[in-house]
């Protein structure tokens, strides 16, 4: 794991890619979770026996699902040190440009994008780009926005 000493640290990054994360495999259970806690059963992503009849060959994870596994990836990669808090601020572009199938295996690589001066602290871009092991493309690609607040 990547640590960043500061906010002077963080803006001598800027262009970097900070590091990947390990995988995660969605498991049909993962998505069924996610379905739960979201209240989205859409059939794409339950129901086994009908999705197996699309292109997909199958179930894929809800775009969210992958977007939320952010968090954990970005903490498996990169923490923030000498710094007195950071936190989510939210998201800037965010897009899926492929599935998720049922069974992948997803990673994250993160790339510090930006940091930009706000009152008291700084705002950093990390892109996060999604994964699936032998994908062609990225499954999602996210502007994510954080703030870290001197010390």
């Amino acid at each position: 794991m990547l640590t960043i000493n500061g906010i002077a640290d963080l803006k001598a990054r800027v262009g970097e890619e900070l590091g990947v994360s390990g995988c995660y495999e969605v498991t049909q259970e993962r998505i069924d979770a996610f379905a739960d806690a979201s209240g989205d059963h859409q059939w794409i992503h339950v129901d086994p026996e009908r999705a197996r009849e699309t292109p997909f060959g199958g179930t894929i994870a809800h775009g969210l699902l992958t977007l939320s596994l952010g968090p954990r990836f970005g903490s498996e990669i990169f923490t923030i040190a000498n710094v007195a808090f950071a936190l989510n601020y939210g998201f800037g572009k965010v897009r899926f440009p492929a599935p998720v199938p049922v069974g992948s295996l997803l990673r994250m690589r993160a790339t510090l994008t930006a940091v930009d001066d706000v009152a008291g602290g700084v705002q950093l871009t990390v892109t996060q780009t999604f994964e699936v092991e032998g994908g062609e493309k990225p499954v999602c690609v996210a502007e994510s926005l954080l703030r870290a607040y001197g010390s």
